[in-house]
């Protein structure tokens, strides 16, 4: 679900961070689009370690897709696509003259997935997967931007998404730990892996003083930027009752490779199980 463009300088109103306990009581988040839910509902058009093989394709390092994909029809193609990119919300690299990350069109994703030997691709699906698509990043950077609302609230400087990866077959540790609870407690675990894994390095900025630029060193101050590696996996979760709609589960958080990301990890969890259990049971929960 990472699929973004880099290649130019150039929104959703979501919240769909749910973690993949099976919370039967709790409403699952459906995605907006309702047309061929069948064929959209585990589809992720990102390159997970595409093969140079074309001596005109350049891998971009930022997302690892080329460059460039062509907007032109495919050879033996039905449907006239739409061309036109969308922006994302998502600010890119660490400037603001690098905009923001960018959506490919629906005919650059059908072309995509032709070359990447995707095999027969539904043509009349193609939009909606560019809908969903778009609609999980913007949830994904909704929920980051969650867990970095404690350093930006301090610093005054909203975090940005530097680069990013998919890892499909590489299961992320909890996700494994799931699995395994699956086997003990299926009614509360989700017996099914998640269908997509991505790593986003995202960029945490902090003003520091600048002593390199007088003699007293008394500098003006300069802002830095740190990265900090998020994990995302992605479910799919049940239709929805009503309109037969497919569903999605995020389970977004820093990875366990720093000490301010094991804090920030363990306050999350204090906060939104610990303390609600202990006033609830000390009489405070209303």
């Amino acid at each position: 679900m990472g699929w973004f463009w880099a290649d130019d300088d150039t929104k959703a109103n979501l919240d769909i961070s749910k973690c993949p306990v099976n919370h039967q009581s709790t409403a699952v988040a459906s995605c907006p689009v309702v047309q061929q839910p069948k064929e959209v509902a585990a589809v992720c058009p990102v390159n997970h370690g595409l093969n140079n093989s074309d001596n005109d394709t350049f891998i971009n390092p930022l997302n690892n897709m080329p460059f460039s994909i062509s907007s032109e029809k495919s050879p033996g193609q039905k449907i006239n696509l739409p061309k036109e990119r969308t922006m994302s919300s998502i600010p890119r690299g660490q400037s603001d003259n690098e905009g923001v990350w960018e959506y490919p069109s629906p005919q650059q994703m059908l072309n995509a997935m032709l070359r990447k030997g995707k095999g027969s691709v539904p043509e009349e699906a193609v939009e909606s997967m560019v809908d969903v698509h778009n609609w999980l990043n913007e949830a994904a950077w909704r929920e980051i931007l969650e867990w970095e609302k404690p350093h930006s609230d301090k610093t005054h400087i909203e975090p940005r998404l530097l680069r990013f990866i998919g890892k499909p077959h590489e299961l992320s540790p909890r996700a494994r730990l799931y699995l395994g609870l699956s086997k003990l407690f299926p009614d509360r675990f989700n017996e099914n892996p998640p269908f997509d894994r991505h790593d986003w390095t995202v960029l945490r900025g902090s003003n520091v003083q600048d002593t390199n630029n007088n003699e007293t060193g008394n500098g003006e101050t300069k802002k830095v930027w740190e990265e900090v590696r998020y994990v995302i996996d992605y479910y799919g979760g049940p239709d929805d009752e009503e309109s037969g709609a497919p569903t999605f589960f995020l389970d977004v958080r820093p990875a366990l490779d720093s000490f301010v990301n094991c804090q920030d990890r363990f306050s999350r969890w204090y906060g939104t199980v610990v303390q609600p259990t202990v006033e609830k049971a000390l009489g405070k929960w209303e």
